[in-house]
């Protein structure tokens, strides 16, 4: 409690178990309020979803070209706190690694069989086909990493470099100065405190699900609140000790597992699936992407009868903005020592080049097995019966060695799972904490397990309750205050850059 920064912890946390505690009291009331609060935002403030992530990623590109590229972050002399290997592991493992693991093989279908209406595209085609593959190219690589990038990118300067608070008022320091040190600093904290939680546990529920669909598929598990709750208090159980061992050993450790079995997993899917159609489909879902990527960018559906933007592309951009503020005190933190132009390499580049590698063999592999190899018992059909939780399973049931894949994907679900609440809630923990700095990194082990708790709580009440439709709620609603912020952010990044001395 001496550590603790009452202001900026309290406010988040009691507004979460008052949200918890209505929606088990009146969950139909509390759907139905949510609900036309989520539609509403959405439709309102689509347009700016679009264009202001799209902006995020030039902004990157021009800093990547800038004098302010040739920088050291943390000075001269500073020396990496982590190795390339490590670095790279790190921020794969725990980002939107976690995403591709529930949508990777799931999102490729809803788009083959439900495209746009706007854009006239024939349902189950081989223009919906490739429309599909360049559709996850859009949602998995460049704009999410970009905006990660843009934030986590300025903090890291301010971090270090500058040497402000470790505080998301640091972020907007390039613009007003000393007064995010006071109470402006508080509330930004505060506020992006609660829409990482919600974000977080919106992540952390597609995770408990897909891990019940594996459960199921394996061993005939039917999904319950009881089974949910105990994978729930599975996963917060070992990232909570992990994080309270530090950057250093938990996260490094976990990382470096999960990736390897990241690479595993898909060369398997690669050679022993239908590889020649999976390079094909890669190669033309590639060109459709850089040929209309303005297009599908800004693609925000001009009537009221085409809600697809709402219901994917601006989905995920409101996911990735809930998560930014505090994912960027992370990515930030692991910086130290390497160039502006590094860590743009390593958190835009790499990352995105790895996101596009996935999506071609399981989206690819995905399509494939639904279109050509399953006439009986087609891919979307499982999808439709069984959940997207379900669908990964139904891949692997149709490759060899189905029994070990699948466990082995259940397993790296496990561990991304843990892994990316693991650094989450180390970031979460130091924002509520006093005293944070690059020479005492390390939040209280007490905090951490409360926060480790409560994000359990909020995702388990979800899937529990409201099950995917409550998923996307909450990540919409937590990313929306966190927009306005993160175009502040912007234009912060953009003034160091025209003058690193500002």
């Amino acid at each position: 409690m001496k550590t603790l920064r009452h202001s900026v912890f309290w406010p988040p946390f009691l507004f979460l178990l008052l949200s918890v505690s209505y929606s088990l009291y009146d969950l139909e009331g509390f759907t139905t309020k949510a609900t036309a609060l989520n539609g509403f935002l959405l439709d309102r403030f689509g347009w700016l979803y679009s264009l202001s992530t799209l902006a995020f990623l030039a902004i990157c590109l021009s800093v990547y070209f800038s004098p302010l590229a040739q920088v050291r972050i943390g000075g001269p002399e500073a020396q990496p706190l982590l190795s390339r290997w490590s670095w790279i592991a790190i921020t794969l493992c725990t980002t939107i690694a976690v995403g591709i693991l529930f949508w990777g093989t799931a999102e490729p279908l809803y788009h083959l069989h439900q495209p746009p209406s706007g854009l006239n595209i024939a349902p189950n085609s081989i223009d919906a086909m490739r429309f599909s593959m360049s559709t996850m190219f859009l949602h998995w690589t460049l704009i999410p990493y970009g905006i990660y990038t843009t934030a986590g990118l300025l903090f890291a300067l301010m971090y270090y470099n500058y040497r402000r608070p470790f505080s998301l008022g640091s972020l907007l320091y390039p613009l007003l100065g000393e007064y995010t040190e006071g109470a402006l600093g508080r509330v930004i904290d505060a506020f992006c405190l609660y829409s990482l939680v919600a974000g977080m546990a919106a992540s952390l529920g597609a995770g408990i699900l897909t891990i019940a669909g594996g459960l199921e598929s394996l061993l005939g598990w039917e999904s319950s609140g009881l089974l949910l709750g105990m994978i729930t208090l599975a996963i917060v159980t070992v990232f909570v000790i992990s994080a309270a061992s530090g950057l250093l050993q938990g996260i490094r450790l976990l990382s470096d597992w999960n990736i390897k079995a990241f690479f595993l997993l898909a060369i398997f899917v690669l050679v022993t699936g239908p590889t020649l159609f999976v390079l094909k489909i890669g190669v033309e879902g590639l060109g459709d992407f850089f040929q209309h990527f303005f297009q599908k960018s800004l693609y925000v559906g001009l009537t009221p009868e085409d809600n697809w933007s709402e219901s994917w592309t601006i989905f995920y951009w409101a996911n990735w903005l809930a998560w930014t503020p505090v994912t960027a005190l992370f990515l930030g933190r692991l910086a130290l020592g390497y160039t502006v132009r590094e860590f743009i390499q390593f958190n835009l580049f790499y990352p995105s080049l790895f996101g596009a590698m996935w999506m071609i063999i399981f989206g690819g592999t995905t399509l494939y097995l639904d279109i050509f190899a399953a006439a009986d018992s087609p891919m979307y059909q499982i999808l439709q019966e069984g959940g997207p939780e379900n669908v990964i399973y139904g891949v692997f049931e149709r490759l060899p060695l189905s029994g070990l894949m699948s466990t082995l994907f259940l397993g790296i679900t496990f561990l991304s799972f843990v892994t990316a609440s693991d650094s989450n809630t180390s970031a979460m923990s130091g924002l509520s904490a006093q005293g944070i700095s690059p020479d005492s990194p390390e939040p209280s082990i007490v905090i951490k397990v409360v926060w480790g708790i409560t994000v359990g709580a909020v995702a388990w009440t979800m899937v529990n309750f409201a099950g995917i439709d409550g998923i996307k709620m909450a990540s919409n609603l937590g990313g929306f205050p966190i927009l306005f912020l993160m175009i502040l952010v912007a234009a912060a990044l953009v003034k160091v850059m025209r003058n690193p001395q500002f």
